[in-house]
């Protein structure tokens, strides 16, 4: 399998599992998909993978075009934004949280083959704990919101 088509596959198992896991994600799915939309997506799934994962096949086929048609556009596009490594790292900070096993190890994978360092990895980890953390002391204290925006005035810059 190509290096690109490899790293493509292991954010594959992360949207999909995101995508499985958060039901939210629907409200942006397609109708129910037709046979032959989910035949049309096992193909292009083999093409653009190199095969089929077993887990596609364990996921809903009315959802399966809707989902690998946003995991197209978002992850393996080249026309986004991001560039494939902010992409891995966020995923990994996500996945950190949610927990996500299956997700930690693909983004992982994913992050590596596009670049990141370990000490990159080990940041994006730690920022996701941090905002965790902060989340926690901010809700659970039930600090004022509007309160808060104007403590710390319109544009934040960075301690130093």
């Amino acid at each position: 399998m190509h290096p690109s088509a490899l790293a493509s596959f292991r954010r594959t198992l992360t949207v999909l599992a995101g995508a499985a896991a958060c039901s939210a994600t629907l409200a942006f799915m397609p109708l129910p998909a037709h046979a032959d939309d989910y035949d049309a997506t096992i193909q292009d799934i083999e093409k653009s993978m190199g095969g089929v994962p077993s887990f596609i096949k364990q996921f809903p086929k009315s959802g399966l075009p809707g989902a690998w048609s946003e995991l197209k556009a978002l992850e393996f596009s080249d026309k986004t934004a991001l560039p494939p490594k902010t992409k891995a790292l966020i995923s990994l900070a996500v996945a950190a949280q949610i927990p996500c096993t299956y997700c930690i190890w693909a983004d992982t994978q994913s992050a590596k083959q596009a670049g990141a360092t370990d000490q990159e990895i080990q940041e994006a980890v730690a920022m996701a704990a941090l905002t965790r953390h902060w989340s926690t002391v901010f809700n659970g204290m039930q600090v004022d919101f509007e309160t808060f925006k104007k403590e710390l005035g319109g544009e934040m810059s960075a301690a130093k």
